[in-house]
């Protein structure tokens, strides 16, 4: 038996088709909606205050509900009290509803549960700086275990959109500039978070990175290979590998066409070709914007229409479509109601598989600890292996010198808040609850400075605020760095959402120069003459060319992207030589905001050239970061010939050439040196952590699958085709330090569900002669 839009019968149990045809249309609709029960004024979705008010609670539920959208996350509730609520009200809608049937919770979970007392972990981009897939899983599994002690089922994260414009507000959610590192480490969160029984939520598929100009919300023009070379990978990976329960639109165009109405890309992409078979929900009103915003829909009942046609099975956070404009639609015989049924049997097999038609709430919810030390020890070594040494004339580390006077100076030296991305629940929520406390622990860069060097005299001045032009603070500042041995300038950004803060969603930037006065700050600061070191909390990559060339730059550069609630210990141990940076660049360290958008993943054309007096070599190049050892990365070998379709076998040897221990992250790239299309110049296939002590030595061995060099030929066909393809492994994309050869061979390969996604790795040390 086949329904109406070919999906077969059989691909749901007994049980549920059996409650779909006990079902009313009104029972059903209520199935395929969220509601907002805390939705207040304070703005934490775009365009909030353009939707209609909801219903009553009661009258809103009277037919059951699909999902409740963030009764932990939307205002500071006690989460035990909250965790009581809910139980009470799930034994509500099984008892005074006629089917009985549970809501589903839902929660932002992107650094961390966004609720009131839960641990704040590093953003994503931080994630992609530590280059740590495993950590990121384990991180992502605590997160999971939080939220399933509270009622909640799904979780809106990760975020694998590709970087492509560093002006874009939206970055710091974003995990790397690259489709491998964001599908590798994405799918790891993915593992990580189902792990511990929550589904995870793939977003935002896709393209909504590549808006014009890095603004929030606007159309992208991209062709349709870079759709499917770049966007497209992260998405397929995390579904195919991670088995990821969830999808979320995104709000863009593609090329005049509305996301959140393409079917195309929901079920002839995700659902026919990929084979997911699980719940697409959408972003919030992204139902409604199909007629609000995006105008290809008269109305928000033709809207509902469009989307659900399109693959859309959800709307949250709340029915504004799915509901009395979608019932009047298929009253008048404009839309089919077979396109609901089908929602609601994925809907309610959703339910099922988490044990919610089975469920009967009778244990009373207990105490629950949000940020127990496993939280912050994970907490702690993510921030620590995603800090970036940019520059190091020497100064750093800390330990071992005579620095016993140091001035702490910035404004984001003392600040919390300056730890935590755009979706914290600190800077998305309490940002409009004043004087409600953190929560949790979150010590700022000096109060961990004055932990981690208890011997040490340190003075702190602000300097200046994030934003503004007050430079009154600059006398102090000077006046506290010229009385030291050495001062940090701790910069930056500071988070928050739609026009409240330098970055995040909605809060796009047109220069990329740091906000406000600072690099006025930094520089003077510089000029007393004392050892300056610069740590930058930002949740994008700036211009900070003049920090880290010539001679007023200073004598050390740390980029760090919200770090999260041990950030300011993290930093602190780095500084201090306790820990030994080991990070690296996610994303381009950008030259110009005139050079975006910019990806090291360019053709020749997209390179510096004579033809231009632009050059956008970026200031630091994709995979860059500094230790306080060195390596030697030597004899790369690669089989010489190797079959389209087939793997890449490559080995190269590592050695700590330093005097103290260290961790590189030794990466492989490739260069397809002549194609049927243009290629990029330089393409990462494999990356892997390496600790290695003093003068250490390992084998590292990547097995890469062919696929990985695949592109979309000019039928749009993905393929491996055979030729030359060069390979390297150095500390960064632009650094080609030990080089090899192979040739592709065979005809060209069709790729397919059963080519691998990713590269494997086998390490063997070398012992000590």
């Amino acid at each position: 038996m086949m329904d109406r839009l070919g999906s077969p019968a059989s691909a749901f149990s007994d049980r549920v088709v059996e409650l779909l045809g006990r079902m009313t249309l009104e029972e059903k609709l209520a199935q395929l909606v969220g509601f907002w029960v805390d939705q207040g004024g304070e703005a934490v979705a775009p365009m909030q205050g353009e939707m209609a008010p909801s219903p009553a609670y009661e009258e809103a539920t009277r037919h059951g509900l699909g999902q409740l959208t963030r009764v932990y996350g939307t205002r500071p509730v006690d989460p035990l009290e909250r965790a009581r609520w809910l139980r009470t009200e799930q034994r509500r809608l099984q008892a005074e509803t006629r089917l009985g049937i549970p809501a589903l919770v839902h929660e932002e979970c992107l650094t961390g549960l966004a609720a009131w007392q839960a641990a704040t972990f590093p953003t994503p981009l931080a994630w992609g700086a530590a280059f740590d897939p495993a950590l990121v899983e384990e991180m992502a599994a605590l997160i999971g275990d939080s939220m399933r002690s509270l009622g909640v089922h799904q979780g809106l994260a990760p975020v694998l959109d590709v970087i492509r414009d560093p002006r874009w507000g939206r970055v710091d959610e974003c995990i790397a500039e690259d489709p491998i590192v964001v599908g590798t480490i994405g799918t790891a969160y993915v593992r990580g978070l189902q792990s511990a029984g929550i589904h995870a939520t793939l977003k935002h598929f896709v393209g909504y990175s590549a808006s014009r100009a890095g603004r929030n919300h606007a159309p992208v023009s991209i062709g349709q290979r870079e759709l499917q070379d770049v966007f497209l990978p992260p998405f397929e990976m995390a579904v195919r590998d991670g088995g990821a329960r969830s999808v979320m639109n995104s709000y863009t165009e593609l090329d005049g066409e509305p996301v959140a109405a393409a079917r195309r890309l929901f079920t002839d992409l995700l659902r026919d070709a990929w084979g997911f078979d699980g719940v697409v929900v959408s972003d919030y009103f992204a139902v409604a914007f199909l007629a609000v915003m995006h105008r290809v829909a008269a109305d928000r009942g033709e809207a509902a229409a469009l989307a659900l046609t399109a693959g859309i099975d959800v709307e949250l956070p709340t029915g504004d479509a799915f509901l009395a404009p979608l019932a009047e639609r298929i009253a008048a015989g404009q839309a089919d109601e077979s396109v609901v049924d089908l929602a609601v049997l994925r809907v309610l097999a959703q339910k099922e598989s988490l044990g919610l038609l089975d469920e009967t709430f009778d244990a009373e919810p207990e105490p629950v600890d949000l940020d127990s030390p496993a939280h912050r020890d994970a907490a702690l070594r993510l921030a620590e292996e995603s800090l970036v040494l940019l520059a190091n004339d020497g100064v750093l580390p800390l330990a071992g010198a005579a620095r016993s006077r140091i001035a702490v100076i910035g404004p984001n030296a003392d600040r919390s808040e300056a730890l935590m991305g755009c979706y914290s629940f600190a800077n998305h929520v309490l940002a409009h609850h004043p004087g409600v406390p953190l929560g949790f622990a979150i010590p700022t860069v000096l109060e961990s400075l004055r932990t981690e060097l208890p011997d040490a005299a340190l003075t702190s001045a602000l300097g200046s605020e994030v934003e503004g032009d007050d430079r009154s603070g600059f006398a102090a500042a000077v006046e506290a760095a010229s009385a030291a041995e050495v001062a940090i300038v701790v910069a930056g950004d500071q988070a928050g959402l739609f026009g409240r803060g330098t970055v995040g969603e909605g809060n796009d930037a047109e220069s990329l120069e740091l906000p406000g006065v600072q690099r006025e700050l930094v520089e003077a600061v510089v000029a007393t003459g004392t050892p300056t070191v610069l740590v930058l909390l930002t949740g994008r990559p700036y211009a900070i060319e003049w920090a880290l060339d010539g001679p007023a730059a200073p004598a050390a550069v740390v980029q760090a992207f919200f770090p999260g609630e041990e950030g300011g210990t993290a930093i602190a141990r780095v500084l201090s030589g306790t820990t030994a940076p080991s990070g690296r660049l996610p994303v381009s360290l950008p030259r110009s905001a005139g050079a975006q958008p910019y990806s090291y993943l360019h053709p020749v054309l997209g390179g510096p050239s004579e033809v231009t007096s632009v050059d956008p070599t970026p200031v630091r190049p994709f995979g860059f970061g500094l230790a306080y050892t060195t390596f030697e990365r030597t004899g790369l070998r690669v089989d010489g010939l190797v079959p389209a379709g087939g793997t890449i076998e490559a080995t190269v040897r590592v050695r700590n050439t330093g005097d103290r221990a260290g961790t590189d992250v030794v990466q492989l790239y490739a260069n397809d040196l002549v194609a049927s299309v243009t290629r990029p110049v330089a393409q990462l296939l494999a990356f892997h952590r390496l600790d290695l002590d003093a003068g250490e030595e390992a084998v590292v061995t990547f097995r890469v699958p062919t696929a990985l060099l695949a592109f979309s030929d000019r039928r749009m066909v993905r393929i491996v085709e055979p030729g030359e393809v060069r390979l390297w492994v150095g500390p960064s994309c632009a650094d080609e330090e030990t080089v090899a050869s192979l040739t592709i061979t065979g005809g060209v390969h069709e790729v397919g569900a059963e080519d691998g996604r990713s590269a494997t790795v086998e390490v063997r040390r070398v012992p000590a002669v």
